[in-house]
């Protein structure tokens, strides 16, 4: 016996979990199938709708004033601009005060640890008092520990990119921290539980030992920056701590993988799947699928739990499974393909021609995905839909690429809003 719902989505990053939340605002019974854990936490936790144009213009100060004019088979030229929007409001009702930059179209410049600035259009709270167009000064903290956020270096960075303040790094060592291979986790734990480390002056919980260390490094600066590890139960709470215990604003900075932004998000959303209904079933690959007889209809799929093979049929499906980086799509030495479905995938017949030598050139792999209708069905190399009840969303798709763009967040979203809209709309009728 199959395993039924209305909607199925296969793939539990921001593209899919949009996609099942969308469906189930449509009053049906949606399930959501994941294999390995979300790219989520490996991502910044940034929404970016779109930094650059895809001929490479840009900082764009408000990417609603191009979108429009984006090539035929870019994602948001397939479900349209006010997709866009509709998506983007939809993610603001999920993300409630977690998020910022509802109020205006414009691109918020969001400093990263690498000390550069980044267009978004969404953006964790955290990050809120560190935008590069506030013209504050601001100190930011580095730790010993935490190689990968060169505070010093960073604001030097961002001080030759022109920002409209004084930027200053310093660093330090972290409380309770003496190994340099401490998980971000650990640090967020040890703020959350205020937990009581030893310092010159004796026992102290790790938030007051914190604020003490990075207090006189301070002159003058009315925000202080950290990498993104303040917290993450608590989040909200450590920084309000900090800024009461130092008299500044305190923002974090978006940092690199494994992200504490990203793992936020993903409980954000996840708790959301859970309090819309939507049954998550992780850990499991789907390994074969069957149409029906006309093959024009995916009629169920099959899913490996720990070797058993069990079958999940829908009226609708959601494929959200990522691009060649997710592994949603796939490239040998002869051929590139969706492995699931075996849905087309466009590229040129001799490997040679999918890259171009320079390493900062227009690459076409970085297109590679799936053609898509304005449904959003996957289209066969003849153009008509590879099944009627398939919908693609996210980093599976082609025409676009979302790292020189600065747009996998907002493609996501939007595409995942629109597939799991569409697919709510006609499952279960």
């Amino acid at each position: 016996m199959a395993i039924e719902d209305d909607v199925l989505v296969i793939g539990g990053g921001l593209a899919g979990a949009t996609a099942a939340l969308a469906a189930a605002a449509q009053d049906r019974q949606v399930r959501l199938v994941t294999h390995k854990q979300s790219t989520l936490r490996h991502a910044s936790g940034l929404i970016d709708v779109l930094g650059y144009t895809p001929a490479g213009d840009g900082p764009l100060v408000d990417p609603f004033d191009v979108l429009s004019d984006l090539p035929d088979g870019h994602p948001y030229e397939r479900v349209g601009v006010e997709a866009v929007r509709e998506a983007l409001s939809f993610f603001d009702d999920v993300a409630g005060e977690a998020y910022a930059g509802a109020h205006t179209d414009v691109n918020a410049l969001v400093p990263t640890h690498g000390g550069t600035v980044k267009p978004t259009s969404r953006y964790p709270a955290s990050t809120a008092a560190g935008l590069a167009s506030d013209d504050r000064d601001a100190l930011l903290v580095g730790f010993e520990t935490l190689p990968d956020f060169e505070a010093p270096l960073a604001a030097a960075h961002l001080e030759a990119a022109g920002i409209p303040f004084t930027a200053r790094g310093v660093t330090l060592s972290f409380p309770g921290i003496v190994r340099d291979d401490a998980k971000v986790t650990r640090y967020a734990h040890l703020l959350d539980q205020n937990e009581s480390v030893s310092t010159d002056a004796g026992e102290t919980g790790a938030r007051e030992a914190l604020a003490t260390a990075v207090e006189s490094h301070i002159e003058g600066e009315s925000r202080v920056g950290f990498p993104a590890i303040l917290g993450d139960d608590h989040a909200a709470e450590v920084r309000a701590d900090l800024a009461a215990a130092l008299g500044v604003d305190v923002f974090e900075v978006p940092m690199g993988p494994p992200s504490l932004p990203g793992l936020r998000l993903e409980d954000l959303l996840y708790d959301a799947l859970e309090d819309a209904g939507v049954r998550v079933t992780s850990g499991v690959p789907v390994v074969e699928y069957e149409t029906d007889t006309d093959g024009d209809r995916i009629d169920h799929v099959v899913v490996d739990r720990t070797g058993s093979k069990l079958p999940h049929r829908a009226d609708q499906y959601v494929l959200a499974t990522g691009g060649l980086v997710g592994k949603g799509v796939r490239s040998e030495r002869e051929r590139v393909y969706e492995p699931l479905f075996d849905c087309h995938v466009p590229h040129a017949a001799d490997r040679y021609d999918w890259f171009v030598d320079d390493v900062f050139g227009d690459q076409p792999y970085a297109r590679f995905g799936l053609r898509v209708d304005r449904e959003l069905r996957p289209l066969t190399a003849d153009d008509e839909p590879e099944f009627s009840n398939l919908r693609a969303a996210g980093a599976v798709l082609s025409g676009y690429d979302f790292a020189a763009e600065k747009s996998g967040g907002g493609v996501s979203l939007a595409t995942g809003y629109v597939a799991g809209t569409r697919a709510g709309e006609e499952g279960g009728e």
